[in-house]
């Protein structure tokens, strides 16, 4: 049995996955609302699969990647969304994302979607893989300009952006406060930005 922790603030979205997978080789080790409370979970329920919904409070699904892929966390990971934009999904694919389903075809795709996971095989919804291959490969394509940052950087500059201080950041990353400060430095840098409010700037230009 694979132990899986499900997050998702919708209560008929979480019903309906764990009903999915009631009597499968997939075991429901903890159920969460919001992005923080993943983080809070993981040491207690340590499931070995996440399925998180992109659309959480506080911390978005694809935040909740960037943290883990920073700590060097690798396991797997499944976003569950109604809709993702081109950058979030390229980001998405280059923080190692093991799965995307749409949530209007999750009934017939998230248990394929699982299964192949756990053989160790990437599965992304047809359509979203289709526009982040067409996106990588157009040579009009616009260059995002976070792609410079590192995934350690990325989680940094997501955090700042939802408003935590260095203190903060430091505490959900596992980090000292003073390397925060010279992660948000080369952040600034490589955006060629001044400081905390052009980031946020930034990210609402990307729809973060």
């Amino acid at each position: 049995m694979t132990k899986v922790l499900v997050a998702d603030d919708d209560p008929l979205t979480m019903a309906g996955i764990t009903t999915l997978l009631d009597k499968t080789n997939f075991n429901v080790v903890a159920t969460v609302n919001t992005g923080a409370a993943v983080l809070d979970a993981l040491p207690g329920a340590r499931p070995e699969l996440l399925i998180l919904d992109n659309d959480m409070p506080e911390r978005s699904g694809l935040d909740v990647l960037r943290t883990l892929r920073s700590k060097g966390d690798d396991r797997p990971v499944v976003l569950l969304t109604s809709r993702l934009n081109d950058e979030l999904a390229r980001e998405a694919v280059k923080l190692s994302v093991n799965g995307i389903v749409i949530k209007s075809t999750a009934p017939r795709d998230l248990l394929v979607c699982l299964e192949s996971v756990v053989q160790g095989r990437r599965w992304i919804d047809q359509e979203v893989m289709q526009r982040v291959m067409e996106q990588a490969m157009s040579p009009d394509a616009p260059r995002d300009p976070f792609d410079a940052l590192s995934a350690r950087e990325r989680a940094v500059a997501s955090l700042v952006q939802r408003g935590l201080r260095n203190k903060e950041v430091a505490s959900e990353l596992g980090l000292t406060e003073g390397t925060v400060k010279v992660h948000l430095h080369k952040v600034f840098d490589k955006l060629g930005i001044r400081g905390r409010t052009e980031l946020i700037l930034l990210a609402q230009e990307r729809g973060d």
